[in-house]
């Protein structure tokens, strides 16, 4: 296969439930790209290149290391797709968040060369 499909996302979100580092990487382009939801510039913390978005994936599993992304819907329109999901962490202090996020994706062939993480803010 040399295009991603909604069963490649379903894998992908399977695999950061697990918090699976190795077989998230493996749905990602050698220069890819993760913008995550949170950060000092407009588009969050920008990690770039396979080590980089490595530490920026795992990253959300030290600041909640219980995180989980459930209810996930997905759709893939031709280089580009979709996933939005209820967040569901507990953080180190113990302080519990449940909201609503979505990742928005461009492709390449069968990988992900962008992730762009949103996540709403509960007040």
């Amino acid at each position: 296969m040399d295009h991603v499909t909604v069963t490649t996302l379903e894998d992908f979100a399977a695999a950061w439930n697990r918090h699976d580092i190795d077989a998230l990487m493996s749905f990602m382009t050698d220069d890819c790209v993760f913008e995550s939801n949170a950060g000092p510039d407009v588009v969050g913390t920008c990690f770039r290149g396979r080590d980089d978005v490595r530490r920026g994936f795992m990253y959300a599993w030290q600041l909640y290391p219980d995180a989980s992304w459930n209810d996930a819907r997905h759709f893939v329109s031709g280089d580009r797709g979709a996933s939005d999901w209820i967040f569901k962490g507990t953080d180190r202090d113990g302080k519990t968040i449940e909201v609503a996020g979505c990742d928005l994706f461009r492709f390449r062939g069968d990988k992900i060369a962008l992730k762009n993480s949103f996540r709403k803010q509960r007040l």
